[in-house]
């Protein structure tokens, strides 16, 4: 085997083999077997689903415990910055949201990507709320810092089959790589 080459061995636990791709929803509805298995894989659950033209299509989302594992952070971090000014609390949380979109925001998980949003607007506005008994912070103003802190909640990838599409330099001079 070609692990053993490298001095590796797979896991009895974490290693299965499943029926996934283009044939499995088919080839287990004649058995009787119901809709292929999700899997996780770097942060994402991968699934089985189609295209609106009823194609196969590899379906992304972040995964559920990791986002809420990021918010519960987010939480912790914010009750520390808890009396740190607004502006400068926004601004930070600005940029870690921003990276967490930067690998999250795939095609097909825009879905996940508002709720784990929308949490994170709760729990900040819960912790702006905790900063003094007197504190009225309402969702305007919250709405306010997020418009102007908080990156805007967009797809950032392109879809796996147009970003491996390769273009020859010769063939069309002047376009990029990449779209």
């Amino acid at each position: 085997m070609r692990l053993e080459k490298f001095g590796l061995r797979l896991h009895p636990d974490k290693t299965r083999l499943m029926e996934f791709g283009r044939f499995a929803e088919g080839d287990r509805k004649k058995r009787g077997d119901g809709c292929p298995k999700t899997f996780d894989f770097l942060g994402f659950t991968h699934y089985c689903c189609k295209t609106r033209k009823g194609r196969f299509r590899l379906g992304r989302k972040p995964i559920a415990k990791r986002m809420a594992r990021f918010v519960k952070r987010m939480c912790t971090k914010l009750r520390q910055r808890m009396h740190q000014p607004v502006h400068e609390t926004g601004k930070w949380l600005g940029q870690v949201l921003n990276g967490w979109l930067n690998y999250y925001a795939v095609p097909g998980s825009m879905l996940s990507l508002q709720r784990c949003y929308k949490r994170l607007k709760w729990v900040w506005l819960r912790v702006l709320r905790q900063r003094s008994q007197r504190d009225r912070t309402t969702w305007k103003q919250l709405e306010t810092l997020i418009e102007r802190y908080w990156p805007k909640l967009n797809i950032r990838h392109d879809w796996p089959t147009r970003r491996f599409t390769v273009t020859h330099a010769g063939a069309t001079q002047g376009r990029s790589r990449m779209r």
